[in-house]
């Protein structure tokens, strides 16, 4: 290779929102309770957020407990909100050193009053944080995300602060969660279920989708690659025709 030859850059998707799924069947597998699987599913989720800092994307969404996980065994609900609040507590100082930004969303209103706490003085004590934004779902639904910035909307109209015609899509796009950041570009499910179980509905129109039958306490960087990847092969063109866009990358 010559030496004015420049390097190839693969270019790195700016959102990448993540269905952790398997780590119960993983634990199964093992002759473990599904509980010991959440333990090591709570690892990998580091390693994914320490392989975003380290690959330069800036924004994660992971789906940690949906508001319909709330049908659960009591036991496994319990240790899920044990193991968060750990988490809450043992690595918001790595988050703050890695320059990573915590949010939740979802409807918090129903967790503990002592968990809500720890969130807010986690998403507090990370504020200054502007190598990834990292997003928790946690008791979240897509359609509850949808209803919410309806009603949202709606009340804005029974206030005469909007006329009815001024809702677009861009406007209901910025209503929704998460709708001051990117759309995904990619989004990932473990475990070898092929669907996106009520997560970020609006959000994931155009996102690309990678399903994977890793289960989640065995996804690492290896598997985040491959993902990643799969990305880079499909030629995106949001209704456009792949000549649009091929004209357009080579302007």
């Amino acid at each position: 290779m010559s030496s004015d030859t420049a390097p190839q850059v693969t270019p790195m998707p700016q959102h990448v929102a993540i269905v952790m799924d398997g780590n119960g069947r993983w634990a199964k597998q093992r002759g473990k309770p599904r509980t010991y699987g959440h333990r090591r599913g709570a690892r990998a989720a580091r390693a994914a957020v320490e392989h975003c800092v380290r690959l330069g994307i800036p924004n994660l969404t992971l789906f940690a407990f949906s508001s319909e996980n709330w049908s659960r065994p009591v036991e496994e609900v319990n240790v899920l909100m044990t193991l968060f609040l750990r988490a809450l507590r043992n690595e918001v100082k790595d988050l703050v050193k890695y320059g990573v930004r915590l949010r939740f969303v979802g409807d918090v209103t129903q967790l503990s009053p002592a968990l809500q706490q720890a969130m807010a003085r986690a998403v507090e004590d990370t504020s200054a944080g502007t190598k990834l934004n990292l997003n928790i779902a946690v008791n979240y639904g897509g359609r509850w995300d949808i209803v919410q910035a309806a009603k949202s909307l709606a009340e804005q109209v029974r206030r005469g602060e909007l006329e009815p015609d001024a809702i677009d899509a861009g406007l209901f796009q910025r209503h929704v969660c998460l709708g001051d950041l990117p759309e995904p570009d990619l989004f990932i499910r473990t475990g070898g279920e092929v669907r996106i179980s009520n997560f970020l509905i609006w959000q994931l129109a155009y996102t690309e989708l990678h399903f994977t039958a890793c289960m989640w306490p065995d996804f690492g960087a290896e598997e985040f690659d491959v993902a990643i990847a799969s990305f880079n092969r499909v030629q995106r063109r949001f209704g456009q025709t792949g000549e649009q866009v091929e004209a357009v990358g080579g302007a």
